[in-house]
């Protein structure tokens, strides 16, 4: 499976912080925004992955992450050149995904808890048709909406619904077999001129290719498009990795762990970041495994 990471849009609501450039740049708490849903991608085994930003924070994001070796990972770059809705990343990427399944996730949600990489590699072994999450929340009018029957299955979906048919939100990471690319380039633009994802997992659900899994109340699922929520999500960032001495999007531990990588890569790294605490944390687990620092 490939991942895609969509990291376009102006990020106006975090203005005038994104005024020169891409919120998914921005920090939270101690390490990139990027950093978190690429981890996530991460812990469901995908290697490939495709950024897909503006033309202007694109060289941002390669000289951040590179081409990937230093993760065992293989990293592409795309231009979105006006955002036009979260399907356009399917048409952008169509030769990326080259007839094999990929995830979307969003450039600015995080996700963290007990059962996540269990959840992320159970959707990673699709091969055909969509598999989203469902999420309970206070406000769901914010977000896209699926209900349920008696029986568990999906029955409908709403995009932002102003009296929604349940409290259950559809998170920012979507999986699809191949075939997304074919429905994507099928969509039409909506009233507000965007190729939404809610009518691309519509074309899945009619058919009943769509599946929804629940995620629990044990994982925590953030999104920072706000001043509010980014200061929110980086207390929470800071608050697990304070209590639990673990840290939370750690790149090169998911990779070391996965053993994509060897001790004497993650070493590297550390001496490239000289003191900072990103750089003690490595060094921390390298000494953990053993490994000559």
């Amino acid at each position: 499976m490939k991942g895609i990471i969509l990291a376009g849009g102006a990020g106006t609501r975090l203005l005038p912080c994104t005024r020169v450039v891409s919120k998914q740049l921005m920090p939270v708490y101690d390490k990139p925004m990027i950093y978190y849903p690429l981890s996530a991608l991460m812990l469901a085994g995908i290697r490939e992955v495709l950024f897909i930003s503006t033309p202007h924070d694109l060289p941002l994001f390669r000289e951040l992450l590179g081409d990937g070796s230093r993760l065992g990972m293989r990293f592409s770059y795309a231009e979105q050149p006006r955002p036009e809705g979260l399907a356009q990343a399917f048409v952008i990427g169509c030769s990326f995904i080259a007839q094999e399944p990929v995830c979307l996730i969003l450039g600015d949600n995080i996700f963290y808890g007990h059962g996540l990489t269990e959840m992320l590699l159970q959707a990673a072994r699709i091969r055909s048709g969509g598999l989203v999450f469902a999420y309970q929340v206070k406000d769901p009018e914010r977000y896209g909406v699926v209900e349920f029957g008696p029986d568990g299955k999906a029955l409908s979906l709403q995009e932002k619904p102003r009296q929604p048919r349940s409290s259950y939100a559809i998170p920012g990471v979507y999986f699809y077999g191949p075939e997304v690319c074919v429905e994507a380039a099928r969509l039409k633009p909506s009233a507000r001129g965007e190729l939404e994802i809610t009518d691309l997992n519509e074309v899945f659900l009619r058919r009943g290719e769509l599946q929804v899994l629940k995620m629990g109340r044990g994982i925590a699922w953030l999104d920072t498009g706000t001043h509010q929520s980014l200061m929110e999500a980086a207390g929470f960032v800071q608050t697990v990795q304070a209590r639990q001495g673990l840290m939370v999007a750690c790149l090169e531990e998911i990779a070391l762990t996965a053993g994509w990588i060897a001790p004497e890569q993650v070493s590297r790294e550390v001496q490239s970041m000289g003191s900072s605490p990103y750089s003690a944390y490595l060094k921390e687990l390298l000494g953990s495994v053993g490994a000559p620092l």
